[in-house]
């Protein structure tokens, strides 16, 4: 019996505060290697970031809208957790 191949899923967490052009440029190349790319935006209560989680989240998804296959999420926590 063959097993059938699982997708290959990336993740890309970090603060994102702001979004940079480094940083898509990453998200871009990541979402060529992988089937699905996840961008974690990290919500650290101990820090106090210059946009809000939304509004972070608002902003990637608006510029990486031309990658199909990658999906962007707020998250807090352990990164392992997320995963």
């Amino acid at each position: 019996m063959e097993m059938e191949e699982q997708p290959k899923i990336g993740i890309y967490p970090g603060s994102f505060d702001p979004v940079t052009f480094g940083h898509l440029d990453i998200i871009e190349r990541s979402s060529q290697i992988f089937d699905k790319m996840i961008v974690g935006v990290l919500c650290n209560n101990a820090k106090k970031p210059l946009f809000s989680a939304d509004e972070r989240v608002k902003m990637l998804r608006s510029v990486t809208s031309h990658i199909p296959n990658v999906e962007v999420r707020a998250f807090d926590g352990l990164l392992v957790d997320f995963a």
